[in-house]
């Protein structure tokens, strides 16, 4: 677990972690459940509306459900206040961001089945960061940044 948030770009000891284990799922299980929703229903609308958050979490340090966590939900389970994102885990934001508005404009222009395709596979790599914070994305770029030999810093 450790190790996965390490790729995602955090710098936590094993009790940090442990205690941050429930906040950092939060906001992609939270977007895990709307995209499910949105491809369930088929809706443009859910799809596309997640498409502003999902570029607030990837272009500032705090995702929009950052914030439901750490003014609300973690006093009920009083755990510690969510850290800034990480660069790493920003760029899997912005990746998830162009997605979901791909998803979104396929559901509009009529083209369902295309939607669906690329939402399953949204579904799974956003299922796979909420139950193991193996983040695709994230894994994908560091060996992008250590194949071109630049620092993540520089990237």
């Amino acid at each position: 677990m450790n190790s996965n948030l390490e790729v995602q770009g955090y710098c936590l000891t094993a009790e940090q972690s442990r205690a941050l284990r429930a906040g950092l799922r939060f906001p992609t299980a939270l977007c895990l459940a709307l995209v499910v929703t949105g491809l369930v229903l088929e809706s443009t609308l859910i799809i596309l509306a997640l498409v502003p958050i999902g570029a607030i979490a990837g272009w500032t340090s705090r995702h929009p459900f950052d914030l439901l966590w750490n003014h609300g939900l973690r006093h009920l389970t009083g755990s510690p206040e969510l850290p800034p994102n990480p660069r790493p885990r920003r760029h899997a934001f912005k990746l998830a961001t162009v997605w979901l508005l791909v998803v979104g404009v396929l559901f509009a222009v009529g083209q369902p089945a295309a939607a669906l395709v690329l939402g399953v596979i949204l579904v799974g790599v956003c299922g796979l960061v909420t139950t193991t914070s193996f983040c695709v994305p994230s894994t994908l770029l560091g060996a992008w940044w250590r194949w071109r030999g630049a620092s993540e810093a520089t990237s």
